[in-house]
Formats: structure tokens, C-alpha cells, sequence
């Protein structure tokens, strides 16, 4: 009998050489995959200045099972007085199976786990947590709400100052539909879950686009971890999608939150748009008052008022308004804006800072006024700071001072950690002036940060800064890296990293004219990867989506695999790239925005 060809059962092309050579290239893949991503981080201090603990999250992406594990390390930090610091991790990390979100309650005692229902049937579960006991598990049916939302623009939890309440945003309670029977008669008082006649399904929903195409319009409920109640809070008109709750100082208006509007501003009939990657979805700050509150003051009537008595809008004068923060005195509500963005139509754009003067009797009437805090910066100068670019907040940024928030911002093709005064409105670069590497800040821990640093060719790793005192510069930081509690990746990624380098370029422009914006003819950036014998190499040219956003040197996996091959990268990160100042022609961009949203909401 004659012998079976080795290409025999292979797909047409395939021969047994490339298949040896893709069973090397997915050991590969799966070896970069599982290599942990470090998440958010918590820091709690003690009474003991030196001391602290801190909770890190952690995810580790299983390619074979198309999954992600994450997982929570604890740590001890210790501190001397010579600024050197100690951090002696826990020896195993505990697996959040099942867990939506992990919040620490303002001192550290309590803990919220959030447990998303995995299927209409199911419950959604809040678990508070105290010092090594479950103190009360809330089950919150289908009919009260749905899922929470977690992660995105809508993202929020909030713990109130006493530790006694918990607002948050989630899933508004399934709208009832009408339901019919075989002759087309509408019926009354049936299930419809167990009714088999045919069913209407009311009037059309809207979603926000990728990734919230399957979920309802995002409303608020407060829980009492006491006795398990829950109560939504009434009068946010369904065409306004909350998020972004946090708890005011003493106030009639308890909570304030960030609602995005149905109307767009591009369609004469409002309809909701994709809002995923796009911060030109006009929003505002509102305020209302705690649904647990016996005898809430009745708000006044006044100009800032929607059509809903117990809703105060505090932004009528900004097209957008996110990320709020009140400072630690409750003097000040700090918050970002996207104005530029929302009133180019560019889908990201350079953002402001601004505050209001948050009244001391707690009375929201009157007009409030909004103060800028860091203004959008249009054509920086070489080197200088290019505006903020915030893509999040700590739940608590400010250092000791009360005035001084801590944030990480697009700088070029960099992140970097930034500080600003909301009182001066002085900005500092926190991280290293001349590091071409990624920073982003995770938590602080009084006047000190914990953060990690990144490169195209470097794994994370995290640095704790200590502010230099003893210095003549301004805003000078010492860092100090923090050994690591992962395992070092196999000798072939180690060593595949270790033989590759980066570097920033600035690419000029070619033409510069009179005629353009002032910022179109600085130069653009560029980030160069290559290996040994990269003259040899071929070259991909990597260029972001948007085309308003940016790609950072931040250590990416799918990027570190395409150089592991053998190719150089170019990463471009061309005009309309973020970090660079608000320099792009923004009528042109209009245009074919407005095109681009109008093909976006037909499809």
C-alpha cells in the first residue's frame, strides 16, 4: 500500500512546513496573552504615616478558552524617612470569579463586590464586605433593574460619606410591551412571559452603539446596605441616560451625575449615536436630591431647572461636562469638558478642566457659576504642554493640599501623569521630563503616587513617586520602581523584548503655509520599532482609527507579537492625533464628520 501524502487532510496551500511554523507562532501568541494586565489599584492608609496597605486588580486573558481571569493582590507598603519604600506582597492573589466590580468604601472598612445576573432569570448581587466577613448580601430582582454598568461612559458607584448608602448606575427595569392576541385584540393582565400569542414590542429602543447595543437606557438607584432596599431615583426623563454618579457635600441635592441627551445635534429627529470611543456626545452635569432622604428641601424654581422639579442642571452653559470630583473641602466641583469636541463634531479633541463654586447652605439657586480651571490650549509650542487629553479619574485624586488633582493626559505619543492646582490652575508634569515611556498613575497614597510605567518594548511596571522637596526645580519627583510580583515571562519573550528598541520621531511638515492653522505646521510624531537587524526587516505601518485619537509607546500585545515576527513598526501618529493641542482644521473635519455620523446611524 502506497503511503498517504504528508500534505494529505491539510487545507489547499498548506503544506506540513507551515504548519510547524503556525503551531510556533500561537505557543507564541498564547505566551504573550497570559502575561498579566495590571488593572486599577487601591491604596488605604493607616494611622501610622509609614504604613499602608493596597489592593491591586489584575487580568490575565485565557486565548484558548476566550476568556479573562481577574484577580486582586493585596500588599503591605512600608515607608522610611529617607523616601525609600518597602512593598511585601501577599504570596497568592485571590480570583474575582464572577465579579463585575470590586469598590472600597471611602475609609477602606467596607467593601462592595458587584455581581452582574448572568441571565434574565437571575438576580443581580451586592455584596458588602467588612473586616473578614460578608456583612449583607442585596438581591436586586429584574424588575427592579438590570446590570450595572461597570465599565464605559456610564460607569458608577459611589459610596456616601457615612459609608451607609451606595448609589449607583444600572440598567432601567424591562419596559412593559403590549401584548396581542390571534385576532390582533390587545391583551390585559397576561404574562408575557408564558402568553404564546403573537406579541408587539412597543416602540423602538436606541442604543449607544458598540458595546451597549444590547442594553437598556442607564438610570440611577441608591441601596441602603442595611436593610437591602433599593430605590430608583425618579424624574430623569428616559431621553437623558445617566451615569458617573458621585455623593455632594451636605446638600438638599445629595447626588450629582453626568446625563447624555438624545439629541445629538446632527439629526432634526434625536436619536442616540455610537459613544464608545466618542467625546463629542453633548452631556451635562445635574444634580438631585437622595431618594432615601426623609424630608428632602423642595428645590426652588429657577432658570437652571429642566421640566423635572427635582433635577437642577449645573452646566446649562457648556455643551459637555464629565468626571466630576468634589474637592476634599466640598468647597469646589471640579470636572472635564469636552466642549471642543461636541462643538467641532470631531469625535475626540483637546478636553478643559473647570469648577463651580459649590454654595457653603447647600441651596442650588441662582445661576452657578463655571469657572475654567485649565482652558483647551490650541496651538501649543514645541515642547510645551499640549492641553489634557483625560480618559479617567481616580475616584479620589487630590493630594493632601486639597487643591492639587493628580491625573494621567496624552502628551505627544506619550501618556504622562500630570498635577494640577484648580486654584491657580498651574499644571505640572509629574512623570520623568525625559522618559519617552508611558505613565499612568493608579492610585495615590497621601502625597506620594503608585503608578506604572510602560514602552512598545518594555512590560509594565510599577514605580512608586516620592515629591522631591529638597530640589530648586518645581514639581520635581523621584521614582522608585517597585519589585514586581509576577513571574518573568519566558526566556523567548524576554529575550525577544530585550532585542528590540524604540524611539519617538518627529516627522516635519513638508509644505508649510501661511495659509494653514498654526499648529498644522508643526511637526507630527512618529514611534520606531525595530530589532537587530532591522535594515533587513520589512516594515508595518500602524495607524490608529478615529482619526482623533492617538496611539501611545504603552506596552501593547498585539503589537509586541508583529515585531516578535520579525517586522519593524512604524507607529504614526498623524495630524488630528491627540496630545498635540487642539490644531486641526475644525470646519474641515465638520464636514466629513457629519457625513461619517449620518452613514453611522443609517447602517
Amino acid at each position: 500500500m502506497a503511503s498517504a501524502h504528508p500534505s494529505q487532510g491539510l487545507p489547499s496551500g498548506m503544506d506540513p512546513s507551515m504548519v510547524d511554523e503556525y503551531a510556533s507562532q500561537s505557543k507564541l501568541l498564547q505566551e504573550f496573552v497570559k502575561i498579566p494586565s495590571i488593572g486599577k489599584a487601591w491604596i488605604f492608609t493607616s494611622k501610622d504615616e509609614n504604613t499602608s496597605r493596597a489592593m491591586v486588580s489584575v487580568s490575565q486573558s485565557d486565548l484558548l478558552a476566550n476568556k479573562k481571569r481577574s484577580f486582586l493582590l493585596n500588599t503591605h507598603i512600608s515607608k522610611s524617612s529617607s523616601k525609600s519604600v518597602s512593598f511585601q506582597w501577599s504570596p497568592f492573589p485571590v480570583e474575582m470569579s464572577g465579579v463585575s466590580a470590586v469598590v472600597p468604601s471611602p475609609s477602606g472598612e467596607k467593601l462592595l463586590l458587584v455581581r452582574n445576573a448572568e441571565d434574565d432569570d437571575s438576580p443581580t448581587k451586592l455584596e458588602i464586605w467588612g473586616p473578614c466577613q460578608l456583612e449583607n448580601e442585596i438581591h436586586v430582582a429584574r424588575s427592579v433593574h438590570g446590570s450595572l454598568y461597570t465599565d464605559g461612559w456610564f460607569e458608577g458607584i459611589s459610596w456616601n460619606h457615612e459609608e451607609t448608602l451606595i448609589a449607583y448606575v444600572a440598567e432601567e427595569p424591562p419596559q412593559p410591551k403590549p401584548e396581542f392576541n390571534d385576532s390582533g385584540y390587545k391583551k390585559e393582565g397576561s404574562s408575557q412571559k408564558d402568553c404564546r400569542s403573537w406579541k408587539g414590542q412597543g416602540d423602538i429602543e436606541d442604543s449607544w452603539g458598540e458595546t451597549y447595543s444590547n442594553k437598556r437606557i442607564p438610570a440611577l438607584f441608591v441601596a441602603n446596605i442595611s436593610s437591602g432596599e433599593v430605590r430608583a431615583l425618579k424624574g430623569i426623563p428616559r431621553s437623558l441616560s445617566a451615569g458617573q454618579v458621585i455623593w455632594a457635600p451636605s446638600s438638599s441635592y445629595s447626588l450629582v451625575f453626568v446625563a447624555w441627551s438624545d439629541d445629538n445635534g446632527f439629526q432634526e429627529t434625536p436619536r442616540k449615536l455610537g459613544i464608545k470611543y466618542c467625546y463629542n456626545r453633548p452631556c451635562a452635569l445635574y444634580a438631585a436630591a437622595d431618594p432615601f432622604k426623609e424630608e428632602a428641601d423642595e428645590p426652588s424654581t429657577d432658570s437652571n431647572m429642566g421640566d423635572t422639579a427635582a433635577l437642577v442642571k449645573l452646566t446649562a452653559d457648556l455643551s459637555s461636562a464629565f468626571f466630576p470630583r468634589f474637592s476634599p473641602d466640598g468647597k469646589y466641583l471640579v470636572f472635564i469638558s469636552a466642549k471642543s469636541a461636541v462643538d467641532s463634531g470631531a469625535h475626540n479633541a483637546t478636553n478643559s478642566m473647570h469648577k463651580i463654586d459649590w454654595p457653603t447652605d447647600g441651596k442650588l439657586e441662582g445661576s452657578l457659576g463655571v469657572s475654567d480651571v485649565v482652558p483647551t490650549v490650541m496651538s501649543p509650542q514645541d515642547g510645551c504642554f499640549p492641553g489634557m487629553y483625560c480618559s479617567g479619574l481616580l475616584r479620589s485624586p487630590w493630594l493632601s493640599d486639597g487643591r492639587t488633582m493628580i491625573l494621567s493626559s496624552a502628551w505627544g505619543s506619550k501618556e504622562v501623569i500630570l498635577s494640577i492646582n484648580i486654584a491657580s490652575g498651574e499644571v505640572s508634569r509629574v512623570s520623568p521630563q525625559d522618559s519617552d515611556y508611558s505613565w499612568n498613575v493608579l492610585a495615590l497614597d497621601n502625597n506620594n503616587i503608585l503608578a506604572v510605567s510602560s514602552s512598545l518594548v518594555t512590560l509594565p511596571q510599577m514605580y512608586y513617586g516620592f515629591e522631591d522637596s529638597h530640589t530648586d526645580k518645581p514639581c520635581q519627583w523621584d521614582w522608585q520602581e517597585i519589585p514586581s510580583p509576577f513571574p518573568k515571562p519566558s526566556d523567548k519573550v524576554s529575550s525577544l523584548l530585550a532585542d528590540h528598541k524604540f524611539s519617538v520621531i518627529k516627522i516635519p511638515v513638508s509644505n508649510p503655509s501661511d495659509k494653514l492653522p498654526d499648529g498644522a505646521n508643526l511637526p507630527f510624531e512618529a514611534i520606531f520599532v525595530s530589532g537587530k537587524d532591522s535594515a533587513s526587516s520589512p516594515t508595518i505601518v500602524v495607524l490608529h482609527g478615529g482619526p482623533h485619537s492617538v496611539y501611545p509607546s504603552s506596552y501593547s500585545r498585539s503589537l509586541a507579537f508583529l515585531y516578535a515576527q520579525g517586522y519593524n513598526l512604524l507607529v504614526v501618529n498623524y495630524r488630528t492625533a491627540l496630545g498635540e493641542g487642539d490644531q486641526r482644521p475644525k470646519e474641515e473635519c465638520m464636514v466629513m464628520l457629519r457625513g461619517l455620523e449620518i452613514c453611522y446611524s443609517i447602517s
